[in-house]
């Protein structure tokens, strides 16, 4: 039995595809998330055998949400199912950890497959993901270490380079404390610096900060 974990901002999206799966001879549904933070945190509750990811949701994303995943448990097998296609949510979450990526407009009975391929180890991939990768591989072109941040670390890197505290910056962004140590971390390990300071030197000589 599969046991799979739907983590979507939309209601009835859970409700769809937690319908059909759960009509599947070989899977269940375990648990519901509304947003990236609960999808953490059921992650490593309940450790399903595969999470079905959005990637655009409130509190934080998908691509977040995997990484977080992934860091605390590396052998987690995370599917995006999105309706985004865009560099900058594509790559992110791959990079994050994702194993596959597919569109919400695939048909429940392609999702199901895909998490069948996705459990054995197989990433499955949107035909215009696979064209992005190929292209980017092909390219040849070195990609910048800021290029790695999400959108939202590259707002809180923004704000240190403003001078404002962890605690501010939860304050202004109404997240936790705790969601912003994690996401300056991440920071500091994606432009590969050792503190704060080094990564407001770095905004600054790529011209990120102004």
């Amino acid at each position: 039995m599969i046991n799979v974990l739907i983590a979507d901002d939309h209601e009835m999206v859970r409700i769809g595809v937690s319908a059909y799966l759960s009509a599947q001879p070989d899977m269940t549904v375990v648990g519901e998330a509304e947003n990236g933070a609960k999808a953490v945190e059921l992650a490593l509750q309940l450790r399903p055998d595969i999470i079905l990811m959005d990637n655009v949701m409130p509190v934080m994303t998908g691509a977040e949400a995997t990484a977080q995943i992934i860091q605390k448990w590396p052998e987690a097998k995370i599917m995006m199912v999105t309706s985004f296609l865009d560099d900058d949510k594509v790559y992110p979450a791959l990079e994050a950890g994702a194993i596959s990526y597919i569109l919400k407009t695939s048909n429940a009975k392609q999702i199901a497959e895909a998490i069948r391929k996705t459990m054995k180890g197989e990433t499955v991939l949107e035909p215009e993901v696979t064209t992005k990768m190929i292209s980017k591989m092909r390219s040849g072109t070195a990609t910048a270490l800021h290029d790695q941040l999400t959108d939202r670390e590259s707002e809180i890197l923004l704000l240190i380079a403003q001078g404002k505290t962890n605690q501010e910056i939860a304050d202004e962004l109404f997240i936790a404390l705790k969601t912003v140590k994690t996401h300056v971390s991440n920071i500091l390990a994606k432009l590969e610096v050792q503190d704060r300071t080094q990564a407001v030197v770095y905004a600054f000589q790529n011209g990120l900060v102004k």
